[in-house]
């Protein structure tokens, strides 16, 4: 964490450019190791997930640890305090929208990450394990949402919305490609959403067998959407549209360098393979009892309910008149899971007070054949009767 001795004269600021790019590699390089460390730990988990090795999953992320700190001082060290000046000034240029408020905090509290990490190197101790320990948490902010602060920082580098429609020609587009939609021929492709916080989607328009790429500014299941160009091709579009802001996350409180450690979980093959290898009611009961399992350790029929009804956030928070529609369908369709997970649940347990075993005439079949033994002779064919004993 020292800087180096060159004077001020002979050290070439880094541009904007650059500054994303190193929160990009450093993003990229803490995905890697995410992966490595997953693949390390899955050896120290038994089939269903719980640790066994606590010591070796230990070592793990203590190497986990150190190769964050590494990659930290590698990629973003030198230039931390600078990406987030210049992240903060692209901030303050941008057009009222609902999203710069979380923007604002996302860069504060990455400026108190990145004065955490340089307190703890500043003061190395020789217990190297517990303090890299206690710096991921801050390490990880940085990889969940660095992202934030490199489009900010690069923002200058990007095109802005070129040549827009007159009001004339916004309107004479509108009207084509709203009919081109109760035509079924508005083929939407993309979308995203621009920096004042409206949405953008890219379709096709088709008329008399000829495509257009046009740009619609709005919910295009909604109505007041307009179309705000038209392109000869996608990569047109792309250059002469507003650039994409990243998209928004489902949780605020969700990390994806941080999951919580998996709960135990049998598989549903497992649980029709020991139906199939039961012998009695109870064994088979058991197996379907779970499957409805609620708690820590929810079965394949419980998880499938919390499935649906995260979906139906989902795509509730998409704020989409489709979306909205989906995730009542999404739902409704975790409720009749609820109701059909009590169904099972109770058919289980009537089949667990089953005082019943298979009956012994469903014998297995054998995998092998009996054949003759090795020494001895075959079996003494059948005399033949010739042909002319047959004649009287």
């Amino acid at each position: 964490m020292t800087p180096e001795s060159n004077p001020p004269s002979a050290v070439t600021p880094p541009t904007e450019l650059d500054l994303a790019g190193r929160a990009r590699n450093f993003r990229l390089r803490m995905a890697v190791i995410d992966r490595e460390t997953e693949t390390a730990l899955d050896m120290t988990r038994d089939r269903y997930g719980r640790t066994v090795h606590p010591d070796a999953a230990a070592d793990v992320r203590a190497h986990r640890d150190r190769a964050a700190v590494e990659a930290y001082t590698t990629y973003l060290a030198p230039c931390a305090d600078a990406l987030l000046d210049t992240a903060r000034r692209a901030l303050d240029e941008l057009p009222p929208a609902r999203h710069l408020t979380g923007w604002r905090t996302v860069l504060d509290g990455l400026a108190g990450s990145t004065a955490a990490i340089r307190r703890v190197l500043d003061r190395p101790t020789s217990g190297e394990r517990t303090q890299y320990k206690a710096l991921w948490p801050h390490l990880t902010a940085w990889a969940d949402h660095g992202f934030i602060a490199s489009h900010l920082a690069d923002l200058d580098q990007r095109h802005h919305h070129k040549a827009p429609l007159t009001v004339e020609e916004q309107q004479m587009w509108t009207e084509m490609a709203r009919a081109a939609q109760k035509r079924g021929e508005l083929e939407l492709t993309e979308s995203w959403y621009a920096a004042d916080g409206q949405p953008i989607t890219l379709a096709y328009l088709v008329e008399d067998d000829a495509s257009t790429v046009v740009a619609l500014r709005g919910d295009p299941d909604a109505p007041g959407w307009q179309v705000i160009g038209h392109y000869a091709h996608e990569y047109e579009a792309g250059q002469m549209l507003p650039a994409p802001v990243p998209p928004g996350v489902l949780r605020a409180d969700v990390s994806e360098f941080n999951r919580a450690a998996p709960a135990p979980e049998v598989s549903l093959q497992e649980l029709i393979r020991n139906v199939v290898e039961a012998r009695q009611a109870g064994d088979a009961s058991n197996a379907l009892l779970g499957a409805t399992q609620r708690g820590h350790d929810a079965g394949p029929m419980v998880r499938l309910q919390e499935l649906l009804e995260t979906g139906a956030q989902f795509a509730g928070a998409l704020e989409t008149v489709q979306g909205r529609q989906i995730a009542a369908r999404l739902a409704a369709l975790g409720r009749q899971i609820e109701f059909l997970t009590g169904e099972v649940e109770e058919a289980a347990e009537d089949l667990g007070a089953t005082v019943a075993v298979l009956p012994p005439h469903r014998t297995p079949v054998p995998r092998f054949r009996p054949g003759p033994a090795v020494d001895t002779a075959p079996p003494t064919p059948p005399p033949r009767t010739s042909t002319a004993a047959r004649h009287r």
